[in-house]
Parts: C-alpha cells; structure tokens; sequence
C-alpha cells in the first residue's frame, strides 16, 4: 500500500460545538490505483484530499505513506515529503501570471538541488510530453484553458512523484476538455505507474477511478 488512512478524524468549532469534517474515516491505496473522491458539497472531500501531506492536520487517526507514518512529523518533515513525492493539481490551475510555461513547470525543480540547465532539460521532456513544447515561452494569459491545465499537470509530475492529488482538476473545463484531462491523467497513471488521488463532483470523471471513495457528512459510504 502506498498511502493508508486509519479512523481519520478532522473536527471543527462551529456555533459553539464541533463538526466532523471528516469522521473516522479508514482507507488503503494501493501503488497505481486512480481513486475518485466523491460525494455532496461539504461532505468532506476536499478536506481529506488537503489532510493526506499535512496541509490541513487531523485531529486524530494516522496517515501512512510508502510504509512510514506521516501524521505525527514536523512541519518541516511533512514539506520534503510534499516536495519530493507529491504533485497537486487545482481547479483553479495556480499558475504565476508572470512565468511562462517553462517557468512554471520548473517550480518544483527549483526547490531541489539541481542545476538549471538539468531544470530545463527536464521541464521541456515534460512539456513536450504534455503536448505544449511549442507553448514554453507563452505565459498564462496567453493559452487556453485546457492548456493552462496541462502546464499544470506536467508542473505536477515534473519532479517524478509517486502521487498526485488532484482537486476538482476538470471543475474549470467544459465537457471537451475535461474529457481531454481525465484522459491524459489517466495516461500518466498508467505509463508511469503514479498513483492518482483526484476529488470530483462529476460522475463522468468519477469513472475514470480503479478505486473509488464516496463521502456524506465525514462519513466514508463506500470504497
């Protein structure tokens, strides 16, 4: 297993008492799963997708990652973690208006130890692996929205992580597009065998998952 959940608790104050975001949640992905996140708006999908690297921190329960527990380390610990084994991808693409294509990409290559000529090497294998090797010098407003989203996932998987966690990664896209994404996240799972954790509320993109997580109130439904 690569990354396990174990009665995961995430609480809230809310009105003077507490909300489960998340409730007592267990789990166990499996190298090379594409899982799915489901459910209804503020059943907590979200919150599990941001709690998994220490984003948001639990309340209680443990998170296991490649074997080790990942819960109960520093802040600091948790960062190497994110930076040397975990892409993310966004609804919103969170690319920097003044970078270019290239330059985005490199972000993750940057906060590691590697000179910039092998920075460049690698940010163009992946944009030309993406499809956008004629668009490295074009900045965000420059490209379409479907472009902006593949200069997101080539950021994502620059580094060579074993997961990506994805956060409504087709909630900008139109059907077309979204399909184009989910088809190439799909690609990348497979042909480079990286594990995929994506949270959607649609149920096209929800089909795409080997394994499948469904939400109501904190509560895990199904998997």
């Amino acid at each position: 297993m690569i990354l396990q959940g174990e009665n995961i608790l995430k609480q809230y104050h809310h009105n003077g008492g507490l909300i489960n975001a998340l409730d007592h949640v267990s789990f166990s992905v499996r190298k090379g799963d594409f899982v799915t996140v489901t459910g209804p708006s503020g059943s907590g999908k979200s919150t599990l997708l941001l709690s998994m690297f220490g984003l948001i921190r639990l309340s209680s329960g443990t998170i296991t990652f490649d074997g080790k527990r990942i819960d109960n380390i520093s802040d600091r610990h948790l960062t190497d973690v994110r930076k040397k084994s975990v892409g993310y991808i966004l609804q919103s693409f969170a690319l920097i208006p003044y970078l270019t294509t290239i330059q985005n990409v490199m972000i993750p290559l940057a906060l590691e130890k590697i000179s910039g000529k092998e920075q460049l090497k690698r940010a163009g294998e992946i944009l030309d692996y993406v499809g956008l090797s004629d668009r490295m010098e074009h900045l965000p407003r420059e490209l379409s929205a479907g472009q902006q989203q593949r200069v997101a996932i080539a950021r994502s998987i620059v580094h060579r992580p074993q997961i990506i966690m994805a956060d409504e990664p087709t909630g900008n896209l139109d059907p077309t597009l979204s399909l184009e994404i989910l088809d190439f996240l799909r690609k990348i799972n497979q042909e480079n065998k990286i594990t995929i954790m994506m949270v959607t509320h649609s149920p096209v993109a929800s089909e795409y998952g080997t394994m499948k997580l469904h939400l109501n109130e904190g509560k895990l439904i199904n998997s």
